[in-house]
C-alpha cells in the first residue's frame, strides 16, 4: 500500500501532466507545500502516513469535489521560493511572522494553536525556575525554526553564537541529546512532545517540561496570488471540517487546540 506521501506525489505528477485535457468541470488542482515540520509533515522515510498534513488533505478531498488537494515536497528554507515561483499554491501550518512579511499572500486563520516548550532532564532540586534564564545553557533546537527567545532569527550562525545552540533536523535527536546530557534544554513543539512521550514511555518520566512557553503557534494557511482557490473558499472548507468534528479528530490527539474562527 502506498503511503500518502508517495500517493500524493504521484497524483501531483499525473495531474500536472494531464491538466491540459481536463474538462472545465473537473476539480481544480491545489498544490500544498509539504516541508518537514513534525508532527505536521514528516519526511517519507520517517513515515509520512503519520503526518497531520496528509490526514488534513485526505479530509479536505473527501469533503468536497470542486478541488483536488495534493502535496508537493519542499523544505523549510526552500518553501518561500517555491511559493513565490508558483510551484505550490498554498503553505499550511504557517504564520505570517515566520519570514513571510515581504511575500505577497492571503492568510487564512486555521483555528489551530500549538506551542513551543522547553524540555530538560529531571534532576533533584531542579524546578521550573531552571527555564527562566537560558544563559550558559546548551540548547538543542530545530534548524530553520523561528524561536521567540531568539527574536525569530533562524540564522544558524546567530543561534550558535548567541545561544550556544546545536541545530539539528530532528526533534527526536534533540530530546535524546537532553536525555544523554549532551544538551541542557531542547525546544520542542507541544504536539511533537506529546507523540514522543507515547512512543518513548520508558524515558518519558526523565524529562522536566517547562511551564514557560517560548511561543504559541497560531496556524494559518497562506495562499499565493493567483492560487486556484480563494481564501474565502478554503476558510469555508475548514469550517465544515470543524463543524463535522473532523478537525478535532485529527488534531486533538496531539494536544493541538481546535478553536472557532470569528
Amino acid at each position: 500500500m502506498l503511503s500518502p506521501w508517495r500517493l500524493a506525489a504521484g497524483l501531483t505528477l499525473w495531474a500536472l501532466g494531464t491538466a491540459w485535457w481536463m474538462p472545465a468541470s473537473a476539480a481544480q488542482l491545489v498544490r500544498i507545500g509539504a516541508a518537514h515540520f513534525p508532527p505536521y509533515t514528516v519526511r517519507p522515510e520517517q513515515g509520512a502516513d503519520t503526518g497531520l498534513l496528509p490526514q488534513l488533505v485526505e479530509a479536505l478531498n473527501a469533503s468536497q469535489s470542486d478541488y483536488q488537494f495534493v502535496l508537493v515536497p519542499t523544505s523549510i528554507p526552500r518553501r518561500f521560493r517555491d511559493f513565490e515561483q508558483g510551484r505550490v499554491d498554498m503553505a499550511i501550518f504557517e504564520n505570517p511572522d515566520w519570514g513571510w512579511k515581504n511575500i505577497q499572500h492571503t492568510a487564512v486563520d486555521m483555528g489551530l494553536e500549538d506551542a513551543e516548550v522547553f524540555v530538560a532532564q529531571r534532576k533533584p532540586g531542579r524546578e521550573q525556575r531552571y527555564f527562566a534564564d537560558l544563559d550558559g545553557k546548551r540548547l538543542a533546537v530545530f534548524s530553520g525554526y523561528h524561536y521567540a527567545f531568539a527574536h525569530f532569527n533562524p540564522d544558524p550562525k546567530y543561534m550558535a553564537e548567541h545561544f550556544n545552540a546545536t541545530l539539528t533536523y530532528s526533534h527526536d535527536s534533540n530530546l535524546q541529546m537532553v536525555a544523554r546530557d549532551r544538551a541542557d534544554i531542547a525546544l520542542v513543539t507541544r504536539s511533537y512532545l506529546s507523540d514522543f512521550m507515547v512512543r518513548n514511555a520508558a524515558i518519558a518520566g526523565t524529562f522536566l517540561v517547562s511551564q514557560r512557553i517560548d511561543q504559541v503557534y497560531h496556524h494559518y494557511a497562506l495562499l499565493r496570488p493567483g492560487a486556484p482557490i480563494t481564501g474565502e473558499a478554503f476558510s469555508a472548507m475548514l469550517k465544515r471540517l470543524r463543524d463535522s468534528g473532523q478537525m478535532l479528530k485529527i488534531f486533538e490527539p496531539y494536544r493541538i487546540d481546535v478553536m472557532a474562527v470569528p
